[in-house]
C-alpha cells in the first residue's frame, strides 16, 4: 500500500474521526512510539541503571567473598608464617646494638680498622635518622692505607655481632701513592612500640588487631 502524501494537507485536529485512514495509521504509529519512548525514559532507564548497579555489586561481592575464602581457608599457614616472621624478627632485634652498646661501636671500627693496618683519619657519629619504624645511626669514617686492607676491614665490619652496613664508599690516591678511603657505616635500632610493615600484613591475614 504505498502512501499518499496529499492527504496529510490541511489535517483537521477536531475532528480526528474524519481523517483518512493511512493518515489515522501513521498518526497512531508514531503516538504509539512516543508512548514507548516515554515510558522507558520515566519507568525502564531507571530500573535498568538499577539493575546495572546491583549486577557490579554482585560481582565485587563475590570478588570479596573468594578473597575472604581463600583467607579463612589459609588462616593456619598464615598464623604459622606470624610465629616465623617473630622468631626472625627476636633474631634480628639481637643482632642490633641497645642504647648501652652505641658507644662501643666506634671502639668495634677502630679494632677493625687497625687490625685491617689501616690508619684512621677521622671517625665520628653523625646526627641520628628516625625512620618508619627505627633509627638511622650513621658513622663517617676515613681511613688510610692500601686495597687489600681497605677490602680486610670491610670483611671485618661484616663479622661483628652487631648490624653494622657500609654506604658512599669513595676512595682516592694521595700524591704519595697511600689509598683514603670515606666511608659512611650505619646502625640501626628498632623504635619501641613500632611493627614492621611485614608483620602488620601478616597480623590483618591472620586475624589479628
Amino acid at each position: 500500500m504505498s502512501l499518499d502524501l496529499s492527504q496529510f494537507n490541511d489535517i483537521d485536529f477536531e475532528n480526528v474521526g474524519g481523517w483518512p485512514k493511512q493518515v489515522k495509521i501513521v498518526f497512531a504509529t508514531f503516538l504509539a512510539l512516543l508512548v514507548l519512548v516515554a515510558g522507558y525514559f520515566m519507568f525502564v532507564a531507571d530500573a535498568v541503571d538499577v539493575l546495572k548497579a546491583e549486577q557490579q555489586k554482585e560481582v565485587q561481592l563475590r570478588e570479596d567473598f573468594k578473597s575472604k575464602y581463600q583467607l579463612a581457608a589459609n588462616l593456619k599457614l598464615y598464623r604459622e608464617q606470624l610465629q616465623e616472621m617473630e622468631a626472625q624478627f627476636a633474631e634480628l632485634l639481637k643482632m642490633l646494638p641497645s642504647e648501652n652498646e652505641m658507644p662501643g661501636l666506634l671502639d668495634d671500627l677502630t679494632f677493625v680498622a687497625t687490625d685491617s693496618g689501616l690508619k684512621i683519619n677521622s671517625l665520628d657519629w653523625e646526627p641520628e635518622v628516625p625512620r618508619d619504624f627505627y633509627i638511622e645511626f650513621p658513622i663517617r669514617m676515613s681511613v688510610a692505607g692500601d686495597y687489600h686492607d681497605m677490602g680486610h676491614m670491610v670483611s671485618g665490619v661484616a663479622k661483628l655481632p652487631r648490624i653494622v652496613s657500609l654506604h658512599d664508599f669513595v676512595i682516592k690516591r694521595t700524591e704519595s701513592g697511600l689509598l683514603t678511603m670515606d666511608i659512611l657505616a650505619k646502625t640501626y635500632r628498632f623504635k619501641e612500640g613500632a611493627e614492621l610493615p611485614s608483620e602488620k600484613d601478616a597480623k590483618k591475614k591472620a586475624g589479628g588487631k
